[in-house]
């Protein structure tokens, strides 16, 4: 005879809690089925008729299954009859059970959970709560996300509309712009950056079947934003008997600084890190300090180069945190020097188009030396051209040692800064410049964490620490 199979007590309770629980789902299954048979009249409806009746009892039949599935997985917390206060450690007993409803993406959840009051502390609370992770307010976590994605990419009326039609749950405008704003509160470059690992990860993709390290590009830039002062808030005039009158305030565009960390993978950029935000140049230096000690970015395994203008701040900030980066002058910010050097000089005549082109040649061969001799032998005719041949001078002699275009192209160095410029358009103006759009400092900073977050692939990230 062969050896009889050995089933433990866990595995019969297991099946048995199991049966139980298709039990109750087969039953929820057929109320809703008595639901869609009185939806459905007619004795041949079209595939229109059909899909719009599913969708619309849809979360009443997922929102069911959930509440029995909950059910059944926590019967010991339902059934619960003593639990320990959290501060005194007083053994407690049940009070009468309190019905709570809750809102999520796969519809309306309805628990009756124990409830437990220390008289010496003076707490009650629900442990069914705690086990189940419940956010405090009727609307789940997984509505807050939602919504918060949403929201940082279309404004939160239109936000509104499309949360309601596509998932069948209705959030105001209101509601969306709390739950962005306290997610995004505090939120610091820490926060949205990705971990050592994962940018491991990334350098690793890039760098397979290649016999150098990859290059890693710094871009540092700023974009302007439209922002309202403090002042602007409260009620205007214009509601009940009022009639509407113009805005007291002023708006402001303001400079949302920010930088980039991106691989250069042949002609494709691969993003790792932003961080963008109405800031100074002081307190973005502090956001590249976190940077540098937290110790993300593996320097070791990449060849690091800082693209930027001819911003002294900026350079600074380079030289002190990354002295051994290659520090390269976006070469498309050399030409506007040149231009107004041919416009001022020449104007607007063939020669001048002739002498630009061939100045930034002579530039793109990373011979700059020529270029300063050029602008010191020509004969200014105005006081305008002066200036301006002084100007660009004085840019280009200032930095020459990061002008050796010739040299970098053969490195695989980036020559434009045109992927800060892109970050800054994806990032800070889609979301940020829309037609009527003035942000109060704080909401907008909000916002840009967010969106950061969005693409450095930490957006699960910040829920989780929210």
């Amino acid at each position: 005879m062969g050896a009889a199979e050995v089933i433990s007590f866990e595995e019969v309770r297991a099946r048995k809690q199991w049966d139980a629980l298709r039990g109750q789902l087969h039953t929820r299954f057929d109320q809703w089925l008595d639901a869609l048979e009185t939806q459905l009249q007619e004795p041949a409806p079209s595939l229109a008729q059909v899909t719009e009746t599913v969708w619309n009892l849809r979360q009443a039949l997922t929102g069911s299954l959930t509440e029995a599935i909950v059910e059944q997985a926590h019967l010991g917390e339902h059934t619960r009859q003593q639990s320990r206060c959290p501060q005194c450690d007083r053994l407690l007993n049940a009070r009468t059970p309190v019905r709570r409803t809750v809102e999520t993406l796969v519809g309306v959840v309805q628990l009756e959970r124990p409830y437990f009051y220390c008289l010496a502390c003076r707490v009650g609370f629900y442990p069914l709560d705690k086990v189940l992770g419940l956010s405090p307010g009727r609307r789940q976590l997984d509505v807050q996300k939602a919504a918060a994605k949403l929201v940082t990419e279309v404004p939160y009326d239109e936000a509104q509309t499309l949360f309601g039609d596509l998932t069948g749950v209705c959030v105001g405008s209101e509601r969306m712009h709390t739950f962005t704003n306290h997610v995004a509160e505090g939120l610091t470059v820490l926060d949205v950056m990705p971990s050592r690992d994962e940018i491991e990860r990334r350098i690793a993709e890039v760098a397979a079947g290649r016999w150098r390290r990859p290059v890693l590009v710094l871009g540092i830039d700023g974009a302007y934003v439209p922002t309202r002062p403090e002042s602007a808030r409260g009620r205007r005039p214009g509601q009940g008997r009022h009639r509407a009158k113009r805005a007291l305030w002023r708006g402001q565009w303001r400079d949302a600084k920010g930088f980039r960390f991106y691989l250069m993978d042949g002609d494709r950029i691969v993003h790792v890190l932003s961080w963008h935000q109405v800031q100074n140049e002081a307190q973005l230096g502090e956001a590249l300090k976190e940077i540098k000690k937290a110790g993300v970015i593996p320097e070791e395994q990449v060849r690091l180069c800082v693209i930027c203008d001819g911003a002294e701040w900026i350079w600074k900030h380079v030289q002190a945190l990354f002295p051994r980066a290659r520090q390269v002058l976006d070469y498309y910010h050399c030409a506007q020097y040149l231009h107004r050097v041919a416009k001022a000089h020449y104007g607007a005549s063939m020669q001048a188009l002739e002498w630009v082109e061939a100045t930034m040649t002579r530039l793109y061969l990373g011979k700059v030396g020529l270029v300063l001799r050029g602008l010191k032998r020509m004969q200014a005719q105005s006081d305008e051209a002066a200036k301006a041949i002084a100007n660009c001078w004085a840019y280009l002699d200032a930095h020459r040692g990061r002008t050796a275009y010739q040299k970098l192209r053969r490195g695989g160095y980036p020559l434009g800064s045109g992927g800060i410029e892109s970050s800054n358009k994806f990032i800070c103006h889609v979301r940020l410049k829309r037609s009527g759009a003035w942000w109060y400092e704080a909401n907008s900073n909000h916002m840009l964490a967010l969106r950061c977050a969005k693409y450095n692939g930490t957006f699960d990230q910040v829920f989780a620490r929210h």
